[in-house]
């Protein structure tokens, strides 16, 4: 018995010895915890990115893909390392109450608007304010087969969706949320949204990384596709470290470099274009001043 503990306690110091000095071979892998607009998820380019990511860094990533609105909920109570989303007057009130640090933007492409190919409100190729007042007024006029989706969920296609109807002349909320059938609320993600639009056979607000994605499954075609107000930019932030000491600092700088680097941004050009004929995404990386952003939020590395 008492040559037993001898063992032991020869052996716990040895583990002790070794844990010390780094010298059992291994490295503690790291985790980094992601909350993202669901574009990037449903797209399947965060889910092309993050093997990259662990093996470089040695760090697990945790992605929780909650749309644009409830990823600013986790990064408000501190629940993750990184926020991925797409509403610039979001993100710059996140900044300003110092919620967020270091933001970059590393990824741009469009909204559209899509909806059956028999188009009875006649939309095609409309601008889009034009479009959504069209659609409203026959909606509201209760012609045959005007129905429109809202993504209703506070994410970054739902604020685009309001910042269209305010363009157009309407106040969202007494003129369109609850004004009549021809108006649907989905509460869910882009694919869900895009599902059910589909499935009703109505007119919907989609990025196009995600329309791509779902396309062969749907009935849909793009309806309208040009127009300023359809600009989307994807940013990624740092979670403040000085409000929730917590934050694993280290890897969600890491992850926002890697975002911004040569190798990814190509990445982002490419992806997709196999598949569909076209890229998901667009790079920033040379395209800041097209954006409407400084060449600084782009390239410049976090330190």
């Amino acid at each position: 018995m008492v040559k037993k503990r001898i063992i032991f306690a020869v052996a716990a110091v040895m583990i002790a010895i070794l844990l010390i000095c780094g010298c059992t071979g291994t490295e503690t892998e790291q985790q980094l915890r992601i909350a993202t607009t669901t574009s990037l998820y449903d797209t399947g380019l965060l889910d092309h990115l993050k093997p990259m990511f662990e093996e470089e860094y040695n760090t697990e990533v945790l992605i929780i893909s909650a749309g644009t609105g409830k990823a600013i909920e986790y990064g408000q109570r501190g629940d993750v390392d990184v926020l991925m989303v797409h509403d610039r007057a979001r993100e710059d009130a996140f900044i300003a109450d110092g919620y967020g640090i270091n933001r970059r933007v590393f990824a741009y492409n469009y909204f559209i608007i899509v909806g059956p190919e028999s188009d009875p409100a006649g939309i095609k190729g409309m601008e889009p304010e034009e479009a959504f007042t069209t659609i409203r007024e026959k909606g509201m006029a209760g012609e045959s087969g005007v129905v429109f989706v809202s993504r209703g969920d506070a994410s970054g296609t739902h604020s685009k969706e309001q910042a269209i109807w305010k363009a157009a002349g309407f106040n969202y909320s007494t003129e369109i949320q609850g004004s009549g059938d021809w108006y649907r609320e989905a509460g869910t993600g882009m694919g869900a949204t895009l599902e059910m639009a589909n499935e009703l056979q109505g007119y919907t607000l989609s990025d196009i990384g995600t329309f791509l994605a779902y396309q062969r499954d749907l009935d849909l075609v793009t309806l309208v596709d040009e127009g300023d107000i359809l600009l989307n930019v994807y940013s990624v932030m740092q979670i403040n470290p000085e409000k929730y000491p917590e934050i694993n600092s280290t890897p969600a700088k890491a992850w926002i470099n890697f975002m911004i680097s040569d190798e990814v941004q190509e990445e982002i050009a490419s992806f997709g274009v196999a598949e569909y004929g076209q890229p998901l995404f667009y790079a920033a990386k040379d395209a800041w001043e097209k954006i409407g952003v400084t060449e600084a939020e782009v390239k410049d590395p976090v330190l």
